[in-house]
């Protein structure tokens, strides 16, 4: 019997294994999910958008991956928004990017040796700063769990950057200088799963993107290292956590909630009200990889003591969607393209121009006040 394999062989064995991998760790379909992408709007999930990809059957991937990239080592914060190295390729599924510690260090030291602009007039005492955001596009790709493949996710809405699809980079989002967030200096690509009642696409009225901390204090967080990604969620999580506090849709606006759907999943609000989610993202980095094999590990939350652990020992800002739903009365046969309410999860991938979000982060989130969206007081 001959044992060895032909070069075609081992390269037909890897593509498959790299696809299996990135199935196993991250969004995959699920009935119901829309076939292909479109624009922005209430319309059939079946149209197409010009900004986005264009998928082929969502059941699998539209072509066989790539050889995967390396990732590109991090700009400092503060200095030029150029990255010292770049592949330009996306990094394969299921894998520690390391950061380069060096230049890290030194982007750290020079963060923190920075003056924060003096506190004028008498903002809230509350560490945070946002960005607004509408709705960009629709596709099928995930540039974090299944980066290389297009088409090869459920369907997501994305906002921020405009040119995000399966291939994009952080090189590639910071190229693009196009966003629909309020704030230009912020090139990041933010998505999460599409909404769809009865057949038909919901996109959010209003996003708000919060850059905060939760931490007890917050004097020590510094910028996200460029390239950094992350999700939230489990997309196969399909039903509701044991004590029934677990991913929730709520009613923001008077009235509230009145009622529950038919199938109890999601809140009826009253006609003055809307359908709200909100996604908070961990805050503590373990200051060594921009991205992990199930794209967490190198994140956490603050422990009980209100601080950053031992394994995860760098605040960082803790991002978190709030993102409003046209809905109110009429919130009965609503699901996600990742299944039900309970699969909601959300990407988050920086971009932020350097000097932007080192400056927003020393001077409101160090200070432990509220900014707005153009970084003032």
């Amino acid at each position: 019997m001959n044992l060895r394999s032909t070069p075609r062989q081992r390269r037909s064995v890897a593509a498959v294994l790299l696809l299996s991998v990135a199935l196993a760790g991250g969004c995959k379909e699920a009935p119901g999910t829309p076939g292909a992408s479109g624009p922005s709007g209430g319309t059939d999930p079946g149209t197409t958008s010009p900004a986005a990809s264009t998928p082929a059957d969502p059941a699998g991937p539209s072509a066989t991956p790539s050889a995967p990239g390396t990732s590109a080592t991090p700009s400092a914060p503060g200095t030029s928004a150029t990255p010292s190295t770049s592949t330009g390729r996306p990094t394969p599924a299921g894998a520690w990017v390391t950061v380069d510690l060096a230049a890290q260090a030194a982007a750290t030291k020079a963060f923190f040796a920075r003056k924060p602009k003096p506190v004028t007039g008498n903002p809230v005492k509350v560490p945070e700063f946002n960005v607004g955001c509408t709705t960009s596009h629709h596709n099928n790709d995930d540039p974090i769990v299944l980066p290389k493949l297009p088409g090869a996710s459920h369907n997501h809405t994305f906002w921020g950057n405009k040119s995000t699809n399966s291939n994009s980079t952080a090189e590639s989002l910071r190229a693009s200088k196009a966003t629909t967030c309020n704030s230009p200096q912020d090139q990041s690509a933010y998505w999460v799963p599409t909404m769809i009642q009865n057949g038909k696409r919901v996109d959010p009225d209003e996003v708000t993107v919060y850059y905060g901390s939760r931490l007890k204090d917050p004097s020590k967080t510094q910028p996200f290292p460029f390239g950094l990604r992350m999700i939230t969620g489990n997309a196969k999580n399909q039903v509701d956590t044991p004590d029934k506090q677990g991913n929730h849709f709520w009613c923001a606006g008077i009235g509230g909630e009145i009622g529950r759907s038919a199938d109890k999943t999601f809140p009826v609000c009253a006609k003055t009200a809307h359908i709200v989610r909100q996604i908070t993202f961990p805050d503590c980095w373990d200051g060594k990889h921009l991205d992990s094999p199930d794209h967490k590990a190198h994140m956490a939350n603050g422990d009980h003591t209100g601080a950053c652990p031992k394994s995860h020992p760098v605040p960082v800002p803790s991002v978190s969607f709030v993102i409003s739903y046209p809905l109110s009365a009429n919130t009965d046969g609503i699901s996600l393209a990742s299944g039900t309410s309970f699969s909601m999860h959300a990407d988050f991938f920086n971009a932020w121009q350097d000097e932007a979000l080192a400056a927003r982060v020393r001077n409101c989130l160090d200070q432990g006040v509220k900014c707005n969206s153009a970084g003032n007081f």
